[in-house]
């Protein structure tokens, strides 16, 4: 009996345990249905717009398209740089049965190479079924003749266009124009700083070098997209949106480019530069720096052996010489140096001094400077130190007007800062003031470090640019105008292309000079070109109009102080440089001409009759009709 009465109390504790653990399991669902509820009303009702975007932003893509990039033209509306259409061989790996047999099949009309083949595999394992992979680019004419007849025995095959740019004058506008080439990524650096990345994600080349380089903004143009609807695997199903990109702006150049071509004729591979500018506004009219290179090797992505064969090129044709060639500006910086001198009142126009041939700092032991003639020129005043270019004379005036003076003026001039050109590739050169001397060398700057640099030697340094906008701040009597590349962009979104011109960039100028010590300094040029004993005489001889001139010839090494200088014992990279710096006609300029032959010799007579065959194809040329020409 009382095991009974035992039995029905463990019976009734576990019902009660059972009801306690079911009501507390039916609470629990209850709970887990609402937070599950609660869970499905926030992601349904609250998050619908979040989840909604997320799935359009599955379904649908943004493609940016490449805006065209602007043409560039000289300043007679001849095209220097245009977009030409590149053909491609593209294969389509979904829409063909065997891949290898159609590939077999093309090189039976096509000459495909094992390493195209090769290439063709290695990018198709990268990418998805549907989508093109070139086998062949740079088809040529014929080519795209032979596929285009057989193209009904290849489905999955096709002939794609894409523009690629094109330089229809090669190598002679290379320094000028520069190149464009495939972006790397220094280049995507850059544009990650500049916040300019997204303007490139459909564009496969930027400027590199020159006018394409520094004019890159106004080029490239603004991409475009289109909104397009994109199943799980990535292809598109339709475009629900088009954006058409805004093309780059045409730019016009104050390049002539008959007078480009001419000059680089001129200079026929010798080492050198010539520019010349308009006197009117600096702008540049020809820059040519010798030897060069074909810049659309770069455009298609030049191979590393002729890229390394460019690099080790002793004659250094990837430089530009015209702004990056650094030389001894020699006595083309005489005219500048006699204006300083004038206004320092170191001279007068009136000084009267001996020349012996030779020239000795006061009171000291040190060796003497020498003149180029060995038996001097006499007496000698300011007009007759230009005309013959007597050293002494400019010995005495360095001397007088010490570093700090020269240092000062000829920085006004230009000299040991960037020209203003609008291409990235310049360098400063060097114009030698104490404070560089001990930065550069840890000693003082001494007196005889003065002397050389009174005919442009020594320490002194520029650059063919330098010099030239030199030449046209004494043309336009202190005025400082940048040599400048661009004349005026065209907006290609306009119905109406109308040129809005770009003024040049302006310096301070040289102020408070008379106009007579400039007129000296002219009047000196004039008659190195047409005086009696001018050094230029013979190269200018019965010219139909009056020039202005001045020769400069730098060493290349030093002499010992009783050795003669004989060329024809010297290796060619040891002999002097040719300089050149001219403009004309006198009074009413046309033109400024600068030259720089490396190791040709005598200024005078290699520089100048090279710069007179260039202003006789500006000044006289211009006159006669095209059918004279």
């Amino acid at each position: 009996m009382r095991r009974k009465r035992t039995q029905i109390r463990d019976h009734k504790a576990e019902s009660r345990l059972f009801k306690r653990r079911a009501i507390v399991s039916f609470i629990g669902i209850i709970m887990l249905v609402g937070i599950l509820t609660v869970n499905l009303y926030n992601i349904q009702v609250n998050q619908f717009q979040d989840y909604k975007t997320r799935s359009n932003d599955n379904r649908i893509k943004i493609v940016p398209i490449a805006p065209n990039r602007g043409l560039i033209y000289d300043r007679n509306g001849k095209l220097l740089a245009e977009n030409r259409p590149v053909y491609s061989l593209e294969l389509t790996p979904e829409k063909i049965k065997d891949i290898d047999a159609t590939i077999a099949g093309l090189r039976t009309i096509l000459d495909i190479p094992d390493e195209k083949v090769a290439a063709f595999n290695k990018e198709r394992r990268r990418s998805r079924r549907f989508k093109s992979v070139p086998l062949l680019t740079q088809l040529t004419e014929k080519q795209v003749a032979q596929f285009s007849v057989n193209q009904y025995k290849f489905p999955g095959v096709e002939v794609s266009a894409k523009l690629k740019r094109y330089y229809p004058y090669g190598s002679a506008l290379t320094h000028v124009l520069g190149y464009v080439s495939r972006i790397n990524d220094r280049d995507i650096q850059r544009l990650i700083r500049e916040d300019k990345e997204a303007d490139y994600q459909a564009t496969h080349d930027i400027g590199k070098l020159g006018v394409e380089r520094y004019y890159e903004d106004v080029l490239h143009g603004k991409p475009g997209y289109q909104e397009v609807e994109v199943n799980s695997r990535g292809r598109i199903i339709r475009t629900l949106k088009y954006v058409p990109p805004t093309p780059g702006e045409d730019i016009i150049l104050n390049i002539d480019i008959d007078i480009q071509l001419y000059v680089y004729k001129l200079l026929d591979d010798r080492r050198g530069a010539v520019v010349v500018l308009d006197p009117k506004d600096n702008g540049v009219l020809a820059m040519v720096s010798s030897p060069s290179y074909d810049p659309n090797k770069f455009v298609h992505g030049i191979s590393s052996k002729a890229y390394r064969e460019l690099l080790e090129d002793k004659n250094r044709p990837l430089v530009n010489r015209t702004t990056l060639g650094i030389y001894p500006p020699a006595s083309t910086v005489k005219p500048f140096i006699s204006v300083a001198a004038l206004q320092e009142e170191v001279i007068t126009p009136y000084t009267v001094r001996n020349d012996p041939g030779y020239w000795k700092i006061p009171n000291s032991k040190t060796k003497p400077f020498r003149d180029w003639l060995r038996w001097g020129h006499g007496k000698v005043d300011i007009l007759k130190a230009l005309e013959e270019s007597v050293d002494t004379f400019f010995y005495q005036v360095a001397y007088d007007m010490g570093i700090d003076r020269i240092s000062s003026w000829m920085r006004m001039f230009g000299f040991g800062d960037y020209t203003g050109i609008d291409i990235f590739e310049e360098s400063k050169a060097n114009m030698p003031s104490r404070e560089w001397k001990r930065a550069r060398h840890r000693t003082p700057w001494y007196q005889g470090d003065t002397i050389p640099v009174g005919i442009g030697q020594g320490y002194w340094t520029a650059t063919p640019m330098q010099i030239a906008k030199a030449t046209s701040v004494l043309v336009h009597r202190g005025k400082v105008l940048a040599p400048h590349l661009l004349q005026a962009t065209i907006d290609n979104t306009q119905e109406e292309r109308t040129p809005v011109t770009v003024p040049p960039e302006q310096y301070p100028p040289i102020t408070g000079v008379s106009d007579r010590y400039w007129d000296i300094a002219r009047q000196g040029m004039y008659r190195v070109n047409h005086g009696k004993r001018g050094t230029a005489r013979r190269a200018f001889y019965n010219l139909k109009y009056k020039s202005a001139g001045k020769s400069g010839t730098a060493q290349v090494f030093g002499l010992k102080e009783d050795e003669e200088y004989n060329a024809d014992e010297l290796a060619e990279h040891l002999r002097d440089h040719a300089l050149f710096t001219s403009f004309a006609p006198l009074d009413k300029p046309e033109a400024i001409v600068t030259i720089v032959l490396e190791n040709a010799g005598g200024g005078s007579s290699n520089g100048a009759p090279v710069v007179r065959k260039i202003l006789d194809r500006i000044i006289l040329d211009k006159k006669e009709t095209p059918e004279q020409k």
